[in-house]
């Protein structure tokens, strides 16, 4: 078969593969805001503290996977407890990339073939 054409085995093979990956769970983050300060003051902070954050109260927060951003939105209450309302979510090869390792990631090609197959209805 040429290059780039794949067997009717393996793509039900893949898509097999693909129901399985779907199913699996992955850390989801909302990040509030990071700062960096003296190990000193760390060391000297006690119950009650309050460590303020070089961000707005209204700000959107960051929504993360596998420590890299996918979108964001703002902070909302659910019942009793929080939630996000999206604003923006990447597109799907971006939010594949992010499922990559994290040291060096998907390819950008590995996520376009892939976020195009979930696209085109293959897998």
């Amino acid at each position: 078969m040429p290059d780039g054409v794949m067997r009717p085995n393996a793509e039900c093979e893949m898509a097999g593969n693909l129901d399985q990956i779907l199913k699996i769970d992955v850390p989801v983050v909302v990040r509030l805001a990071e700062k960096q300060i003296p190990l000193g003051e760390v060391l000297r902070l006690v119950p009650g503290a309050i460590v303020e954050l070089p961000k707005s109260a209204d700000a959107e927060l960051s929504l993360l996977v596998n420590n890299r951003e996918i979108g964001c939105g703002t902070a909302v209450k659910v019942g009793e407890n929080f939630g996000l309302r999206l604003s923006f979510i990447g597109d799907l090869k971006s939010r594949v990339r992010a499922l990559g390792p994290a040291e060096d990631g998907m390819s950008s090609d590995e996520a376009e073939k892939l976020a195009e197959a979930m696209l085109a209805g293959q897998l």
